[in-house]
């Protein structure tokens, strides 16, 4: 984010202000300007408007065409928009990385918590929780709850702590360029706590015939990535012409995953150290 960002110049003084405010007042009601009307919505004397709008002439953002009639230039034009753009980017800064940090999280309960407690944090099965003992993590409930119940909770401190989980994909060749992996293969890789996500028709086939049924079958590019930074282990059926997709979204996302080569069931017997 550069410095325009953090503090637009166009909030560096009241002057500055006041004439951005004047030249949006000046395109919204071209080419009629009043120039008292403008004084009455900025709130200020009608002395003032005019010396900006002197300022605004002088600088080439407003020609004059007659009393009392007025027209934005190009270069008027040009520098609404830079100023407005780094107005936008300031305010969406504000919103997310400032006020965002005061925003009221859900969490699940474990105990029965009221308004004000301080709770632990916890991820647990991809989900957060309030722990009412406590922990490395804390927050403040906002609203309170039973357990088992959701919850708000807000001013946190500390980190949540968790292993992300680890994403193992398992591709499935088209219809047209060979054998998907057996049953035996795909339940091998499987622990009972993992997540199953298939993605392509050919790996949704292979899970049928497996007998087994997907946790995620749709939007899996995000939903995938999403699981695994909460902590949960995914194996992922993917057909070969998504496989490129879902690698470089695991890439990009800070995933770890792996692709067992061969595809082959893993010996229980064989070293692993």
């Amino acid at each position: 984010m550069d410095d325009e960002t953090v503090a637009p110049r166009v909030l560096d003084n009241k002057r500055d202000a006041s004439k951005y405010r004047v030249l949006v007042e000046i395109a919204a009601r071209q080419p009629a300007v009043s120039q008292g009307e403008v004084a009455e919505v900025l709130g200020v004397t009608s002395q003032a408007v005019s010396d900006y709008v002197r300022e605004l002439v002088e600088r080439g953002y407003v020609e004059k065409e007659g009393r009392g009639r007025y027209e934005v230039t190009k270069e008027g034009v040009d520098w609404l928009i830079t100023r407005t753009d780094a107005l936008s980017e300031f305010v969406s800064h504000v919103s997310d990385d400032v006020l965002g940090s005061v925003d009221v999280d859900a969490a699940i309960t474990t105990g029965d918590v009221s308004e004000g407690d301080e709770v632990g944090l916890a991820m647990r099965d991809g989900v957060l929780h309030a722990l009412p003992e406590g922990g490395s993590a804390t927050a403040v409930v906002v609203t309170g709850g039973a357990a088992g119940e959701v919850v708000g909770v807000t001013e946190f401190e500390g980190v949540v702590e968790y292993d992300p989980g680890v994403v193992t994909v398992i591709p499935v060749p088209a219809i047209t360029e060979g054998e998907p992996p057996s049953a035996e293969v795909i339940t091998s890789r499987l622990d009972e706590n993992d997540l199953l996500a298939v993605a392509g028709t050919e790996a949704y086939a292979c899970s049928v015939t497996a007998g087994l049924e997907p946790d995620i079958q749709f939007g899996t590019v995000d939903g995938v990535p999403q699981a695994a930074l909460r902590g949960l282990d995914v194996v992922l059926l993917v057909s070969t012409d998504e496989l490129s997709r879902h690698t470089t979204q695991l890439r990009e996302k800070g995933v770890r995953y792996e692709v067992p080569d061969p595809l082959t069931v893993p010996d229980p017997m064989a070293d692993t150290t």
